[in-house]
């Protein structure tokens, strides 16, 4: 009985001496955040770039509003023509709006912002004229302008060419980059035309006449020759001009 009574009474020490102790805080859980590596910056971001598809495919279909004259930089011209096909007759109103949308994409992904002067490739549309895609971009205060196409000539010249407009140092400045962007993916210089370098000037041509930027053509090759259809009408090779496009377009703004 007496030992019971002792034991109690230790028991009770212990827990009252317990009660005064302090009691170590309890840590509440931690979670640590995830590290992020701040986001690369896009490297064409603020960009503005206007990008024009050759031809519609509709345009033979109106040859009375595709023959109306309009202003093209001092002279008047052809709203539009029905533009070249390779001897298959893929339309190069087709090939320029299939690798306009491949090159709006690669741009839109390096953070520019494009303008196309045309959003379709039907039948059933004509246009726009040269002094509209001229002028696209004008009011926008775009940094740079470039109008694909495919040339229509003989047979036998493979080969793109650059077109700039008469004494434009800017717009020499991009032909010369999108040249060296094309060739190096190993596209070659048309041989037929300009001395056979790649590069063409013209004054005549209301797309680059009416722009307010620095702006070219590029005649993308030649859709009368067989090794440059080849490549026009398969998805690799319309890659490869939108990746040789990019390039140039890259250099040219990072200057």
């Amino acid at each position: 009985m007496f030992r019971s009574g002792l034991a109690a009474l230790v028991v009770a020490a212990a827990a009252c001496a317990g009660a005064l102790l302090p009691v170590p805080p309890v840590e509440a859980p931690t979670h640590r955040a995830a590290v992020q590596a701040p986001a690369a910056p896009e490297p064409l971001a603020g960009k503005v770039i206007v990008i024009d598809p050759g031809h519609q495919l509709g345009n033979a279909r109106f040859p009375s509003e595709i023959n109306r004259l309009v202003p093209a930089g001092g002279f008047r011209k052809p709203c539009n023509t029905t533009g070249a096909s390779t001897n298959n007759g893929y339309p190069e109103a087709t090939f320029t709006w299939q690798v306009a949308r491949l090159l709006q994409s690669r741009l839109t992904g390096l953070g520019a912002k494009v303008v196309l002067t045309r959003t379709s490739n039907r039948l059933d549309r004509w246009g726009p004229c040269v002094d509209v895609r001229g002028r696209r971009g004008n009011a926008l205060g775009a940094d740079l302008k470039i109008s694909l196409h495919g040339d229509g000539s003989y047979a036998g010249g493979p080969g793109f060419h650059v077109i700039t407009p008469p004494r434009d140092r800017a717009a020499r400045r991009l032909a010369l980059d999108v040249r060296a962007g094309l060739h190096a993916r190993r596209l070659p210089y048309a041989g037929y035309i300009a001395g056979g370098d790649g590069l063409d000037v013209r004054g005549d041509l209301g797309t680059l006449n009416l722009s307010a930027m620095p702006a070219v053509m590029v005649e993308l090759g030649n859709m009368r020759s067989a090794a440059d259809a080849r490549r026009m009408t398969t998805p690799r090779g319309r890659s490869s001009y939108a990746a040789g496009l990019t390039r140039g377009i890259r250099v040219f703004l990072a200057r």
